[in-house]
């Protein structure tokens, strides 16, 4: 299947940490450590296990017209693979979470319930709504409690997800499983893409996986880098060795990193062509034709891909451009090749329409006088050299303003941005115009070691002085250490208030 992923755990069984020098030099340790520090499982892979569909969460419609979700967030367990069956967390299940689907205009209520025996969130990744509605660590639901936010879906299409926001915690509520779409409609979108859920549109969840004894997920942190848990195996919608069944000439697949650390270089094992049609927060505005996209943990991408009847096409994880030093690259995945999903055309595929040349208007952002133009540096675990405290607001933006961020990450570690709130328009990276991924609706982006990357984001309808949203590195160790802070919206000549956290 592949090298053996180097984590604390498998050098103490391999014998190199704590060896006397006399019969371990640390050469050879590091040796040793060195050609085990990459994974590969390129054309290893035995595809066969059919491809988990997340179902369509169910809804109702209240008095009011609102589209109404019952979601409980509870522990569980998943057969990842055969024996015993793996502890997990999820949502209105044992793993991971149904999609939710809601169109644009129309006003949605979450009743979420915490059957967990311990305190969670849910934060709606991507989503523009209010702060108290946001679902970051400041919203907190005891268990056994009930948490009701509502909000106006007011963004295009997208594809969103949802998953914790536990302070010092979400990567391991991740990690155990609690993740799910939330897929956003338009009914401005453009015939012509594939949009038949499960069918030619297909969610493509990906999580690497550490398995340790008994089938139960090992979370102890990768060796000599800071990314915290690094897996070997690769799941898709919860399933290992995944192979989907494709009846369209055409299918559209819904990208998510929902990894704790892990970035993907994502193409196909013959480096055929897809287009890219989509990003984090919607529709680029034409179709962009390319052999790879790389994400990093809490990007999404939506591609088209184009079969013929017959034929098997395997998606695959090439060595994602991290830009670190060699040796960073090596131990956080920089050299691995990681094989995902198989696609398997019938031999008769159901004809489908070209993809049309226009996706979305992208206005033009006007950053012509910005109303701040803000610098942060990200370093280990801090951002301007501070790390993240709960009762601490770390600055006030201005309602309807635009506002320059430039983001730098100084250290050789690996880190990308989020946004809460705001979906952002990428200016420059290292100086230079973005590539043509990089062009559509962000909320995460990349942030090659000492480069700067500039965005422009406007914050316009929800003003609350009290209650923060986030920014902070999307990989989740980061977060929990203290890799994050906090910012509010205010009305014009507004101060901020003081942070109160419902723990």
């Amino acid at each position: 299947m592949g090298s053996l992923r180097i984590t604390r755990r498998s050098l103490l069984k391999m014998g190199l940490i704590g060896v006397p020098a006399a019969t371990a030099s640390l050469g050879g340790g590091l040796a040793v450590a060195w050609a085990a520090a990459d994974t590969t499982t390129a054309g290893r892979l035995n595809f066969t296990n059919r491809l988990a569909i997340p179902p369509l969460a169910t809804s109702r419609a209240d008095e009011s017209g609102r589209r109404v979700f019952d979601l409980r967030t509870t522990a569980g367990e998943h057969q990842f693979r055969p024996g015993r069956a793996t502890a997990t967390l999820g949502v209105n299940g044992g793993h991971l979470g149904p999609t939710l689907r809601a169109t644009r205009d129309e006003t949605v209520v979450i009743n979420l319930r915490n059957a967990l025996s311990e305190p969670t969130s849910l934060h709606w990744h991507g989503m523009h709504l209010p702060a108290a509605m946001d679902g970051g660590p400041h919203q907190m639901i005891e268990p056994g409690g009930v948490w009701t936010p509502t909000w106006r879906v007011a963004q295009p299409a997208a594809t969103l997800w949802y998953h914790p926001h536990p302070h010092q915690q979400t990567a391991r509520h991740v990690y155990l499983g609690m993740a799910g779409l939330f897929i956003v409609d338009d009914p401005t979108t453009p015939a012509g893409l594939p949009s038949r859920y499960g069918v030619d549109d297909i969610p493509v969840i990906v999580q690497d996986k550490q398995f340790g004894d008994d089938n139960q997920l090992d979370d102890s942190e990768a060796f000599w880098t800071s990314m915290g848990i690094l897996g070997d195996t690769i799941c898709v919608n919860g399933t290992l060795a995944p192979y989907h069944d494709v009846t369209t000439e055409r299918v559209r697949l819904r990208l998510l990193n929902a990894s704790n650390a892990r970035i993907y270089r994502f193409g196909f094992s013959d480096d055929r062509p897809f287009a890219l049609v989509g990003t984090d927060g919607g529709l680029l505005a034409a179709p962009y034709e390319t052999a790879r996209i790389q994400l990093t943990p809490g990007e999404r991408a939506e591609i088209v891909v184009t079969l013929r009847p017959g034929e098997r096409a395997v998606l695959r994880s090439y060595p994602p451009e991290v830009g670190t030093n060699v040796w960073n690259a090596r131990f956080s995945g920089g050299h691995d090749t990681l094989d995902v999903l198989q696609l398997r055309a019938a031999t008769q595929l159901s004809p489908s329409p070209p993809l049309p040349d226009r996706l979305a208007d992208l206005p033009r952002t006007d950053t012509s006088t910005p109303a701040a133009i803000r610098t942060f540096q990200l370093s280990g675990y801090s951002i301007n050299g501070a790390r993240m405290d709960m009762s601490r607001i770390d600055f006030a933006v201005t309602r309807d303003t635009t506002e320059v961020w430039e983001i730098t990450a100084i250290d050789e570690a690996p880190h990308n941005f989020h946004v809460h709130e705001a979906q952002f328009r990428v200016l420059s990276v290292g100086g230079a115009p973005p590539p043509p991924e990089l062009r559509g609706w962000k909320d995460t982006v990349h942030t090659p070691p000492n480069t700067p990357v500039r965005i422009a984001l406007r914050f316009g309808d929800y003003v609350d002085r009290n209650t923060p949203y986030m920014y902070h590195c999307h990989l989740l160790y980061h977060e929990d250490q203290g890799l994050m802070g906090q910012f509010v919206v205010v009305e014009p000549g507004q101060s901020p208030g003081k942070p109160h956290h419902s723990r």
